[in-house]
């Protein structure tokens, strides 16, 4: 989100760190959980509002709902992502559908755009561990 003042910025971010969406709430119990990364949720950056931002990888992941397809907002996003690539931060773009959808999915993504081993524990209703040892 665009605003204003780097005071309104921070007011606003903390503002919606109380209201995220569900699908962000979703997202944000798994990542919360996870130590190695390290998230921040609704993170002020600049004129911006960051979904979630892992600070020490430079990472930023912003969750994309439906409305992000409509209007004006492809090309806000494509300014604010090459913002946000000149001050050395990678953007990773996650449909909001796919944190319903595949939430275990979503997060080896993170993970590999994070650059941290994929040894997470799978989400309660998710594929099962895959078995290991060969059979002994």
């Amino acid at each position: 989100m665009r605003h204003g003042g780097k005071a309104e910025v921070t007011k606003r971010s903390r503002d919606l760190r109380k209201v995220m969406s569900p699908t962000e709430v979703r997202l944000w119990n798994v990542l919360r959980r996870n130590r190695e990364l390290h998230v921040r949720k609704q993170h002020p950056c600049g004129a911006f509002t960051l979904d979630f931002f892992v600070a020490s990888r430079g990472l930023v992941i912003e969750v994309d709902g439906e409305s992000h397809n409509r209007g004006d907002r492809p090309e806000r996003d494509i300014a604010r992502d090459a913002w946000l690539a000149s001050q050395g931060l990678t953007t990773l773009r996650i449909p909001a559908i796919e944190v319903l959808r595949n939430l275990d999915g979503v997060l080896t993504q993170i993970l590999t755009a994070a650059s941290l081993p994929l040894h997470h524990r799978p989400t309660a209703g998710g594929p099962p561990p895959p078995q290991s040892g060969g059979g002994r």
